[in-house]
């Protein structure tokens, strides 16, 4: 059969067992432990020790911030005219890593999404940009750089509408100054990113500026943004608005009475300041050569000084009036007080001459102010001796700053108690060997405009916020340092000193109004070595109108070729922003018999005063 065994068949023996030995069971047991204890280590090492780590890179490399500037708050006249607003401009940015191929974590090779050297050539004609200078741009590190800054919309809207890889855009602010260069040096200007850089938008950054805010925003590997990625929105707070003390009409007025007499006797440069009587509101405040801050890149940069504030120059023959006050104050003298001057006076060893010659004449006080008379100005300080005179001037704001707060305003100088020495008081006494901002010279005249009470200039009114309404800055500080007597008869020898017989001011007249002022004449310091230079500083410093002082107004012209004097150069320049003033702010004419419309219509048709 077939299934039956044959007789005599052998059986085949059965496979050998196999023998694997327990020590190598073991090892591999171990083996397989220790992989999956540094598996278990490695995974708690990622997930749990670096675990926030390894998210927040996560994190960079997915999400972008970018910052939001702020709205910057607008800088009003008084009267609410725009001297500087922001407006909408755009920024164009990329993202390097779009043009730098990645590698997953699964090993996969993301090539780059674009070309740096095509998207550069594309973008640089719509940004003005070098293309070269622009792919080195986007070869930087990061995930973020700027490509330019406050371009037009138009020019954004036409770089996305290339849609370029990793070129992005957002909308932020663009400082603009609506009026040009009106009140430039004043004002000041920002920088690229918002900040205040000069003037007030400095020194008022932190009203002005406000709260940036922020935008997260998630991206692909590519640089793309993920449209329904993860976005957050942290809005920015706009800055408060600054309303100034300037009245624009007036602040035209002198700009352009600087532009005219720095030009006319080609001067280095020339600056006017206008001050109300009584608040300290500075109305006007100019300087020549100026610039536009909407294009000041062009410009000089020494035309962004505010002078009125930071240059110093010695008063010359408008510190007599000074002189006069503090004597008075002292009972040194009286207004009827009369001297025997001559023309000229030795002390110390030095000579002291008046510009005039003539012989002795009896003087009074008032005839030693119309006629600015260094000699006889000298004599009245030998009356009050050098510490009353010091101690005097000091209260009156010389060599202290104002008070203003202007940025980069600086005190002035007069000498200190132990430096006098024979010739300091007679010096000092006439306008020289001291120094003075033009700023601080104007406050000077206008504590004897405002019956001795000095108070502290001020160029903002206050802020407007969100809800739109006026907080008045804090009242300016006031300090009485003269008596309204002698104030008031300082302001009487002013007045002549303009139309009194002799007066050296008679070009400062205004029509319909009386003034008072003084003229000043001085040679200009040497800068590197003692002694004076050949070069003059022109001034005058006047108020109106005299009865009920309401407005002073100070010229300073800077080294004038041909005619230097005050009062054929300053003097006219004076007249003509004073007048301006006068009408500008409606202040009614004291003795003319004619009504302001009349004087207004007067002043439209007559020519600007002149210097002969």
């Amino acid at each position: 059969m077939r299934g039956r065994r044959r007789r005599g068949a052998s059986t085949p023996p059965p496979p050998p067992a196999v023998v694997v030995p327990v020590r190598r069971i073991r090892s591999a047991f171990a083996v397989v432990l220790v992989l999956i204890g540094l598996t278990v280590a490695q995974l708690v090492q990622v997930q749990v020790v670096d675990g926030a780590e390894h998210a927040a890179r996560g994190e960079r490399q997915r999400l972008r911030t970018v910052e939001l500037p702020a709205v910057r708050g607008r800088i009003y006249d008084r009267e609410g005219a725009v001297l500087a607003t922001s407006v909408d401009a755009a920024a164009v940015h990329a993202d390097p890593a779009a043009f730098r191929p990645t590698t997953r974590p699964d090993g996969t090779r993301v090539p780059a999404a674009g070309d740096r050297r095509e998207v550069a050539r594309a973008l640089a004609p719509l940004l003005d940009l070098d293309p070269a200078a622009l792919a080195d741009r986007l070869d930087r590190d990061g995930r973020f750089v700027y490509l330019a800054r406050q371009v037009d919309l138009a020019t954004a809207e036409a770089v996305m509408d290339l849609r370029l890889p990793g070129i992005g855009m957002h909308v932020e602010p663009r400082r603009a100054y609506p009026s040009g260069g009106t009140a430039a040096q004043v004002v000041g200007f920002t920088g690229i990113d918002g900040a205040g850089l000069q003037g007030l938008e400095a020194s008022h950054d932190h009203v002005l500026r406000g709260r940036s805010g922020t935008l997260l925003v998630e991206h692909a590997p590519g640089g793309l943004a993920i449209a329904s990625g993860e976005r957050e929105l942290v809005p920015a707070e706009p800055g408060a608005d600054l309303v100034l003390t300037l009245d624009r009409e007036i602040q035209h007025v002198a700009e352009r009475v600087a532009a005219d007499v720095s030009a006319r006797y080609d001067a280095l440069g020339a600056t006017v300041v206008v001050l109300e009587v009584g608040t300290g509101d500075v109305l006007g405040m100019a300087s020549a050569p100026t610039f536009d801050p909407n294009a000041r890149r062009t410009g000089d940069a020494a035309a962004w000084r505010n002078r009125a504030v930071t240059d110093l120059f010695e008063p010359g023959s408008t510190q007599k009036a000074l002189t006069v006050a503090v004597a008075l104050e002292s009972g040194a003298i009286t207004p009827a007080t009369a001297f025997d001057v001559p023309d000229r006076l030795t002390v110390g060893g030095h000579t002291f001459t008046d510009v005039s010659r003539h012989g002795v004449e009896r003087w009074t006080v008032g005839d030693v102010l119309a006629r600015s008379s260094n000699v006889g100005t000298i004599l009245v300080a030998e009356r009050i001796g050098e510490e009353a005179l010091r101690e005097g001037l000091l209260a009156l704001g010389q060599a202290r700053p104002t008070g203003l707060g202007f940025p980069g305003e600086v005190a002035g100088h007069l000498p200190a108690a132990d430096a006098w020495w024979a010739t300091t008081l007679p010096t000092v006494a006439i306008g020289y060997g001291t120094s003075t901002t033009l700023l601080g010279l104007a406050t000077s005249y206008a504590t004897l405009a405002n019956d001795g009470v000095r108070v502290t200039p001020r160029l903002v009114r206050g802020t407007v916020g969100l809800d739109g309404r006026l907080e008045p800055a804090p009242p300016a500080a006031a300090e009485r340092v003269l008596s309204d007597r002698t104030a008031g008869v300082v302001l009487e020898l002013l007045g002549a000193a303009v139309d009194g017989p002799g007066a050296t001011g008679g070009l400062a007249a205004v029509p319909g109004y009386r003034v008072g002022g003084k003229t000043g004449t001085a040679r200009k310091p040497l800068v590197d070595a003692a002694g004076y230079s050949d070069q003059y500083v022109a001034s005058f410093v006047g108020v109106a109108p005299l009865d009920d002082p309401r407005l002073v107004v100070a010229v300073m012209v800077d080294a004038p070729q041909g005619a230097y004097y005050g009062g054929a150069v300053a003097a006219p320049a004076f007249a003509e922003v004073m007048h301006a003033s006068l009408l500008a702010r409606r202040i009614v004419p004291d003795g003319s018999g004619r009504s302001l419309d009349e004087l207004v219509r007067s002043a439209a048709a007559a020519p600007a005063p002149t210097a002969p």
